[in-house]
């Protein structure tokens, strides 16, 4: 089953962000992907609820694309997330406008992997720190699935970020093509270990 893929993309200084312009450059042509910038979309964060409303009905997969800015998302993200997903349409009474979808974060980290643990400098998970999300997907009816993570942005050369960046492209086919299955990925905390499994299977 193919399915429609929305990449809603939130960062305020993209023109300065080396991985995001590497990860964006990989983006496959595919007719069932559509990218959506919110910062070039609503630079005044005058966000247009109704063309949102739609343009979430009309994919089968949502993929919250960000920095990873102080533990969760640029601004305009939240603002997003506050205004669209809506009381009786996303959520609550008759809120089923999104159920069955399902949804993801694909971010970009200054800090490495295992910074991001109990022991580590960040005392939490990716996964644990990413719980909001979560719980925001959850309460809409929609299947959120393990994040795709690019740790240690500042440090990673050329040859990486396009290893990173062809990573995704290839998740973001399987994903519209809908080779996956939801209970094996729910296996990995993060979707690059599960490619990175599909990839040694194949």
């Amino acid at each position: 089953m193919k399915n429609k893929i929305l990449i809603v993309f939130a960062h305020p200084r993209y023109e300065k962000s080396r991985a995001n312009i590497t990860l964006l450059k990989q983006l496959p042509r595919h007719l069932g992907i559509t990218f959506h910038d919110l910062y070039e979309k609503y630079p005044d964060f005058n966000v247009q609820v109704a063309v949102e409303k739609r343009l979430l009905q009309s994919h089968q997969i949502i993929v919250w694309h960000h920095p990873f800015y102080w533990y969760s998302a640029p601004p305009l993200l939240k603002q997003w997330i506050d205004m669209v997903l809506e009381y009786g349409w996303a959520y609550g009474p008759n809120g089923n406008a999104l159920q069955g979808k399902f949804i993801l974060n694909v971010i970009t980290s200054g800090g490495q992997r295992e910074a991001y643990s109990a022991q580590g400098y960040q005392r939490f998970t990716v996964r644990e720190l990413l719980t909001p999300f979560e719980q925001t997907a959850g309460l809409c009816k929609m299947t959120y699935l393990p994040p795709f993570v690019v740790h240690g942005t500042h440090r990673l050369v050329a040859e990486q970020l396009k290893e990173a960046a062809e990573q995704y492209k290839t998740l973001l086919e399987l994903l519209a093509e809908g080779e996956f299955s939801v209970a094996d990925m729910q296996r990995f905390a993060y979707m690059n270990d599960w490619l990175s499994q599909q990839q040694a299977q194949r």
